[in-house]
């Protein structure tokens, strides 16, 4: 982003600032900060006053069609998750052509923060638990009312979680980002006829429910003790079980094997009070669909460390690929041995 484009940014976000009546119209005293996003390539600022923070904005990269799109769908799905009474940011203002979007700043402490400190204390196994079991309540609710009226025009990349996006945006991310570019082997035809039937299994799905599809624990803010969810612009239809599946099993905070079960439980305990649940079908479900949330990252993870030049997330692969591992030792799994080749391969690389 270029100086003037800078310049403009900030201009607009002052006329946002007193449009919505958040300062007034001196504006020496007021601290405009640029703050960093994880992978994402926008721009963010916190705002402040007199040291009291005020709120943060974002901008898109640039002013291309398809990032325009992303801050509309930042928008749009914030403020139905809002009406809906999910825990995500307000919004304070917006600005149709930059896609500059003031909302609440809900703060620094991320649940990942929060897991790596408590994990160093005697009796913080048990406060982690808890604090999942909250996020899990709200998840269901926005999962479920998130799908009250939800309008898939909304969604700037696709409308629904389906087999055309596994196979771009999982299992052929993980193929091209980390088997190819990364680990430098060719996927084989064997590999590749196994994710197309695992592909074809989890697009059968259900995907009529609210998806978030990054709902992980650098995504999931703890504010005045309570918990709130963010950066769900990628937001979608989609089945029940990829967002359980992509916050028991984050890599970043490597939730022991029991803990992940007893919050599967948890889980599945709130879901039935708003409808029926088949618990072994769930189960089969969770499978598929955490299979694919641990390509997809790490995927992301390769790309954003090789390709983006973010060293931060390589650091994550270990994880994301001991997960993986497990994962597929369920006998669910063992129908697929060129997929258990693959990852003993990459056992031997990553987790020594």
């Amino acid at each position: 982003m270029n100086a003037e484009n800078e310049t403009n940014n900030l201009s607009i976000i002052h006329d946002l600032l007193q449009s919505a009546g958040l300062v007034g119209s001196d504006i020496s005293s007021l601290q405009i900060e640029e703050i960093k996003g994880d992978g994402s390539s926008r721009k963010f600022w916190r705002i402040s006053e007199k040291n009291k923070k005020v709120c943060l904005a974002v901008a898109p990269p640039n002013r291309e069609a398809v990032s325009l799109a992303e801050a509309r769908s930042a928008r749009a799905i914030g403020m139905h998750l809002l009406q809906k009474q999910i825990p995500v940011p307000a919004q304070y203002g917006w600005d149709e052509d930059s896609g500059i979007l003031l909302f609440e700043d809900f703060g620094d402490c991320k649940l990942h923060d929060y897991v790596l400190e408590h994990k160093k204390q005697e009796n913080g196994q048990g406060e982690i638990r808890l604090k999942y079991q909250q996020l899990l309540k709200g998840l269901v609710e926005m999962q479920i009312r998130g799908a009250e009226s939800f309008d898939s025009t909304w969604c700037w990349d696709t409308p629904q979680y389906d087999k055309k996006l596994i196979q771009e945006r999982e299992s052929g991310y993980f193929l091209k980002a980390f088997w190819l570019d990364l680990m430098g082997k060719e996927g084989t035809v064997a590999l590749q006829e196994e994710l197309e039937d695992l592909a074809v299994q989890a697009a059968s799905i259900p995907a009529t429910f609210f998806l978030h599809r990054d709902f992980q624990s650098r995504n999931i803010m703890l504010y005045d003790g309570k918990t709130g969810f963010i950066d769900f612009q990628g937001g979608r239809l989609g089945p029940l079980a990829y967002d359980l599946a992509s916050i028991l099993r984050d890599p970043y905070t490597e939730l022991s094997r029991d803990l992940q079960e007893d919050l599967w439980d948890f889980y599945l305990t709130v879901l039935e009070q708003y409808r029926p649940v088949h618990r072994q079908q769930f189960r089969t479900e969770y499978l598929l669909l955490a299979l694919h949330r641990n390509l997809q990252i790490i995927g992301a993870f390769s790309f954003l460390s090789e390709k983006r030049g973010k060293r931060y997330f390589r650091q994550f692969l270990r994880p994301a690929i001991v997960s993986l591992t497990d994962l597929l030792q369920d006998k669910f799994f063992q129908q697929y041995p060129a997929l258990q080749n693959c990852m003993k391969v990459c056992g031997q690389e990553f987790v020594k």
